[in-house]
């Protein structure tokens, strides 16, 4: 068989149709032709007479031409012109393949494009969207022929979404679904009669079915359930482009909104309908014209319709579109804040549209009395509008006056959306002049000491740009991701999440959330000063440095410039410089050592700045990963605090003794023990083979609760195993009291692996009997806490069993590596510090989180000759950040650069070549 006559894509249309009937394609909203993907008719008529099956040259043609655009795509033809092309291909494509099956004349029979391909749009993924629009008499009669046409289409390779339908069939169904009334509203005839075509459009109009008030209404409801499932927030880290909050769906949404109740036929028109501006429109091209880059981009990557920006793709398509790795900001982040502010700047048009929509549509006959509130502003309907349209222009202040109101008079909703064009209009009105002038600042900070509707503010400030332009150095960071599973929100989402989790401390009718953070939170002087600080806690992201000492200096400069006084400018610096040292400290350090304690309390040098911090680490934990905040994140942190504000109480003169703190702890152990009963000399023998560092890491409730089970033990040599749930440590504890031997840390991470258990916390500490107590702290795989008395006795029963056979294995991980864990691949890195005060070495690893990870390092110490006592367990997203403080065999730190490098080549040669 010969070969077919290459796809090309001409300058110009170098292909005329056959002459038959057929609706042109939708004008390009880009203002240039669209150049459609032409194909010789004479090569083809020639491959068909020649083909054995008519099929072949129909296929190699569509394949041909599917590689020709992404040849096109790789060149640089953007997809805003590409996308039209493939329409236009398709459209004589399907042509030319009816007229095989039907009479070019046929009375009774049309085919029609609808949804997208409706539109003109088709991206290489996408399906062929067809309705076959019939005469009923003619159904019978047709319907083999039709099956043929399809069936034939499906042997080209063709991905065809299709129905067949009378007239009254569109009229019926049209009616009773508003997704087939639209999808009929963008019916564009291919081929075929236009008479008929024209009958369905007559029936499907909105002065018979779906009435513009109640197709706006349907819509709106359509749009809220579909934010809804994405967590009403396009600020996604695996975004769906089409779908999701401010992607192409929002875009067309306003499309046809505008189609039924103006008749218009592309965004433009509605320039000269008032409801948009030029500059609004160029705002929606361009934004249309990325999304349809990506998607184009996902497309032709995947080899199918791909529209999830998943973590796979993120990467690649960065690469594809030219970023380029920084030192203080990788491609993959440059990429996907362009995408974030590309779909928030389209979220918040097409909100905008779509309340001048509701105006024009339902409110029409009822515009509503104006009620004045001051010079400058009314209300209107229960929404904030200016007094007339220079309000702006003649009191640039009113930009942030407006906000103000809006928290000081709760009756009004929100503001108008003629007032949001304003608003939009007058932002360079913010300037550095503006920055300087008293009454703007004076504004702000009255924003921020209201008592009411703080957060809400700062969002349609952020929304609108006032925030922005407000505050340059927040701008930066507006639509910054981190490229990670820790931070699930971009930078300035996240600031506005911890800003909302301040609010909520002190607001009464949160009280019962986090009880002990409400109550602090009535202890603090000035809440607005707690607020400042988590709104520029990470306001100096991506800048390179040091975040935290960035953005001291970027608060302090805010405080001075808002009149704030020296105490309380020093206060808002420091909480923003240490905003980490709170968490860190409780996942990174052992809280149990009185040194720890004493060292983190000098640093809060006082309660009032420890309540701030605490609250402050509280808010900005939960505002970063809905998932990272658990029982036992809450309790880690309420330890540290409870501690610091004792050893604070004592005063710093006076710091914890580890001798005393020992005492103390036994004492209120001893006094449990002997409430059963237990009294002193059956306690001290058991106590006497126990190290110091177990009555420092353990409480009285524990040490009493592992006392009277190894007394009950006795001489049995089997080891003991025991579990329970335990809500003061936000898990389930284990217990496990055996001999020592080199392998028995990777034993039992194994065996937790192979129970599908995460470990949030380990203490292991090897008696002078030459047994170890090790204590892990442990919950389900899905982070749910284990509340079952079956599965908490299936949890002891394996250990018993495993740990009882004296030829026991270590077992490969049992649980699948996922498509994100693997995306998130990254060497592992080691460090060491030497611990004197405790006589350990502090290892920290940081390596990618996978299955069986806690195995292959009990492995990597027990080559090495390592002496594991105490494991602080902290998984970031993706990233485990873990900390083990160990020794040698003879219980001396390891303070050898030959033994760490034997370590680390240890670690990483366990870590880096587990099967992936």
């Amino acid at each position: 068989m010969a070969t077919p006559h290459p796809v090309v894509l001409p300058p110009t249309l170098s292909f005329t149709p056959p002459t038959f009937t057929t609706r042109p394609l939708p004008k390009a909203e880009s203002g240039r032709r669209s150049e459609k993907v032409a194909f010789d008719t004479a090569a083809l008529e020639h491959e068909l007479v020649a083909a054995a099956n008519p099929v072949m040259p129909f296929r190699v043609l569509l394949t041909q031409s599917n590689a020709r655009l992404k040849e096109l795509f790789e060149q640089g033809v953007p997809a805003h012109e590409l996308v039209p092309a493939r329409a236009g291909f398709m459209d004589e494509l399907l042509q030319r393949i009816w007229l095989r099956f039907f009479e070019a004349g046929a009375p009774d029979l049309a085919l029609v494009a609808v949804g997208g391909y409706g539109r003109g749009e088709l991206h290489p993924g996408s399906d062929v969207d067809l309705m076959i629009l019939i005469d009923e008499v003619a159904l019978d009669v047709r319907r083999s022929g039709l099956e043929d046409f399809l069936a034939f289409l499906w042997d080209v390779g063709l991905e065809v979404g299709h129905s067949v339908r009378t007239v009254e069939d569109c009229a019926h169904e049209g009616a009773a679904d508003i997704t087939v009334a639209t999808s009929l509203m963008e019916a564009r005839l291919l081929i075929g009669p236009p008479a008929l075509f024209e009958r369905m459009r007559a029936v499907t109009g909105s002065d018979r079915i779906w009435p513009d008030a109640a197709f706006f209404e349907s819509k709106q409801r359509e749009r809220c359930q579909r934010c809804h499932k994405y967590n009403e927030t396009a600020f996604n880290l695996e975004p769906n482009i089409k779908e999701g909050p401010g992607g192409l769906r929002d875009l067309q949404m306003i499309g046809w909104v505008a189609k039924r109740h103006f008749g218009a036929s592309t965004l433009q028109e509605l320039v000269g309908h008032g409801f948009l501006n030029p500059s609004e429109y160029d705002e929606l091209i361009e934004c249309r014209n990325f999304l349809w880059q990506l998607r184009f981009a996902l497309h032709t990557l995947t080899g199918r319709r791909e529209d999830n920006l998943l973590f796979d793709h993120q990467r690649r398509v960065a690469r594809l579109f030219g970023y380029r790795d920084l030192d203080q900001n990788l491609a993959v982040e440059q990429f996907m804040q362009r995408y974030y502010r590309t779909v928030n700047a389209l979220s918040q048009l097409n909100e905008m549209l779509l309340q001048l929509f509701e105006e024009a549509i339902l409110l029409a006959d009822d515009p509503g009395e104006p009620q004045p509130i001051n010079r400058r502003f009314q209300a209107r309907r229960g929404y904030l509008e200016v007094t007339r349209p220079n309000v702006f222009l003649r009191y640039p202040f009113a930009l942030l006056e407006i906000f103000l109101l809006l928290q000081q008079h709760p009756e009004v909703k929100g503001i108008r959306a003629s007032t949001i064009r304003l608003i939009r209009d007058h932002r360079p009105l913010i300037d550095d002049k503006f920055r300087n002038d008293m009454r703007p600042r004076s504004l702000f900070m009255e924003i921020m000491r209201q008592p009411h509707r703080v957060t809400q503010q700062l969002r349609l400030m952020n929304a609108y740009g006032v925030l922005p332009a407000y505050l340059p150095e927040f701008g930066h960071i507006v639509g910054r991701m981190q490229y990670d599973l820790f931070h699930t929100y971009t930078v300035d989402q996240h600031i506005l999440f911890v800003m909302r989790n301040l609010r909520r401390f002190f607001l009464p009718q949160f009280a019962q959330e986090l009880p002990h953070c409400s109550a602090i939170m009535e202890r603090l002087p000035k809440p607005e000063l707690l607020y400042l600080a988590g709104l520029y806690h990470d306001i100096a992201k991506g800048r390179g440095g040091d975040h935290s000492e960035l953005g001291a200096e970027e608060a302090e400069r805010f405080c001075r410039r808002h009149g704030l006084s020296s105490f309380d400018t020093r206060l808002v610096a420091w909480l923003v410089r240490h905003h980490l040292t709170l968490s860190l400290t409780a996942q990174k350090k052992d809280i149990h050592d009185p040194e720890v304690i004493n060292d983190f309390a000098r640093l809060m040098g006082d309660q009032m700045h420890l309540d701030y911090l605490y609250l402050l680490t509280v808010a900005d934990i939960r505002g970063t990963n809905p998932k990272l905040w658990n029982t036992w994140r809450a309790s880690l942190l309420w330890q540290l605090y409870e501690a610091t504000r004792r050893a604070l109480r004592r005063g710093l003169d006076n710091p914890i003794d580890k001798e005393e703190r020992i005492r103390e702890v036994q004492i209120q152990a001893r006094l449990q023990l002997q409430v059963t009963r237990i009294d002193e000399d059956h306690i001290n023998p058991v106590w006497e083979g126990f190290s110091d560092d177990y009555f420092l890491r353990h409480s009285a409730d524990e040490i009493a609760w592992h006392s009277r089970a190894i007394l009950k033990k006795a001489h049995d040599e089997r080891p003991l195993v025991m579990a329970r749930d335990d809500p003061s440590r936000g898990g389930t504890e284990i217990f496990i009291y055996t001999r020592d031997q080199d392998n028995l840390f990777a034993l039992i991470t194994s065996i937790l692996d192979q129970l599908r258990l995460t470990i949030l916390d380990a203490r292991i500490i090897t008696g002078h009997s030459g047994f170890t107590l090790d204590s892990f702290t442990v919950l389900e795989d899905s982070g749910a806490p284990i509340h079952e008395r079956g599965r908490i006795k299936e949890i002891v029963a394996t250990l018993l069993h495993s740990l009882s056979r004296p030829d026991a294995v270590l077992l490969r991980p049992s649980r699948h590596i996922s498509r994100i864990q693997r995306a998130f691949q990254m060497p592992t890195w080691v460090s060491f510090r030497e611990d004197e005060t405790n006589s350990r070495t502090v290892v920290e690893l940081v390596s990618w989180d996978r299955p069986g990870l806690l195995c292959q390092v009990g492995q990597a110490f027990m080559e090495c000759g390592v002496q594991l006592h105490n494991a602080k367990i902290a998984t970031v997203g993706a990233r485990v950040e873990d900390v083990f403080f160990v020794t040698d065999r003879e219980n001396r730190p390891l303070n050898d650069p030959k033994k760490y490098a034997a370590l680390r080549a240890a670690l990483v040669g366990q870590l880096d070549s587990m099967e992936e």
